[in-house]
Order: C-alpha cells, then sequence, then structure tokens
C-alpha cells in the first residue's frame, strides 16, 4: 500500500519577494494571495524583520550576500530562487545562498505552490542532517575530552586501565558525568583534589 504523505498548511504564512519592483512581482503576489500567504515585497535588501518571515523569494539575476541579514547558506527559512538567467555563475550564487527550490522567470499562473511544499521539504531536511552532525561532533568532541583525560591520569603513572578506573571514580564522587569530570581534569590537569576524589569514589 503506499503511503500519503500529509500536505503541510501554508496559509497565513509570510513570504517576502526581494526583487526589484517589476511585473514578477505582482504575479507572484497574486499567487500567493490566493494560497492564503501574505505576500511582502522587499527592495533593495532585507532588513532584521526578515528574521521572522516563512519564506523568501529572491531574485538571483540581481541580488548579492549584502542584501540578507545572515551569511550565505545560513538562511533561518526556507528560500526560494526567482531565476531569469541561466548563466551558470548566477545559479552557483543563489545555491550558495542555500536555494531550497526555484521558479523561472517570467512567472506564469501556477508553479508557486509547488515550490513552496518542495522548498520547506528541502529546507526542513536540511536543516535536520545539520542538527544531526552537529550532535556527531559534539559527541566526538566528548570522547576526545575523555582521551586526554585518560592520558592526564595516565602521565602521573597509571595504566590505562587503572586511570579510566579513577575517571570513572572522579565521575561518581563529583556526581558529574564521565564526561563531565573529563573537562574538569582537562581543565584543571593538576588539581589537587583529583586524588581525594577518586579515594571517595573507590569507596563508595
Amino acid at each position: 500500500m503506499s503511503r500519503r504523505l500529509a500536505t503541510p498548511e501554508l496559509g497565513g504564512a509570510t513570504a517576502l519577494v526581494l526583487h526589484r519592483p517589476h511585473a514578477t512581482v505582482q504575479a507572484l503576489s497574486r499567487q500567493l494571495a490566493a494560497i492564503g500567504l501574505r505576500a511582502e515585497p522587499v527592495w533593495p535588501d532585507l532588513g532584521p524583520d526578515a528574521l521572522a518571515a516563512d519564506f523568501v523569494f529572491f531574485d538571483a539575476d540581481q541580488c548579492h550576500d549584502a542584501m540578507f541579514p545572515w551569511s550565505p547558506g545560513e538562511a533561518p527559512m526556507p528560500m526560494i530562487a526567482l531565476i531569469g538567467s541561466e548563466a551558470p555563475g548566477r545559479i552557483e550564487w543563489a545555491l550558495g545562498q542555500g536555494a531550497d527550490a526555484h521558479l523561472l522567470k517570467p512567472i506564469g499562473t501556477g508553479g508557486v505552490y509547488s515550490a513552496l511544499l518542495i522548498a520547506r521539504q528541502g529546507f526542513e531536511t536540511r536543516r535536520a542532517a545539520a542538527d544531526e552532525i552537529a550532535a556527531l561532533r559534539a559527541r566526538l568532541a566528548e570522547r576526545q575530552t575523555v582521551v586526554r583525560a585518560v592520558l592526564v591520569l595516565m602521565a602521573r603513572g597509571r595504566s590505562e586501565a587503572e586511570a579510566y578506573a579513577q575517571l570513572r571514580a572522579m565521575a561518581m564522587a563529583w556526581q558529574d558525568t564521565i564526561e563531565q569530570a573529563a573537562r574538569r581534569i582537562c581543565a584543571e590537569p593538576d588539581d589537587k583534589t583529583a586524588p581525594q576524589a577518586a579515594r571517595k569514589g573507590h569507596d563508595v
């Protein structure tokens, strides 16, 4: 049996249109209004208020980095490129901005709804992947901290097994996680309370 995907609601959302005054903006605004979105034409750049928008349409032919209040590729909402010229350099720039979907100019009487859904899905997928990568990097950093803490304890004449056991004892004595205890040891490798904490942990 095929699985039917739920269509997200778009009514009530705000879409900024970063494009010089043009028939393209009028055609796009009509489609957005028909779908139930509030279209706000903006030119020549996006201000800080843009951070509250749900979608941003931008002119891939005329826009440049300085028009956006965020770094390239770090838009906090789905981005849709309005492309008139298929020059490789402009398309590459639009992709660098993090375009999640695109529409070819001139804008006709359709295509905006599909672009909105594709952009939202692409943005959410990209954001989930970025969050997962950040979590993996954080876990790797924690493991590296534990390794450094064990090496600090081994430098005091302990074997690897004894050093790790002491780290666990310290964590228990300090009522910390292994990772938190490792950060304390790495921050103050010569902390004189460490042996006392280890002995207290072994006595528990």
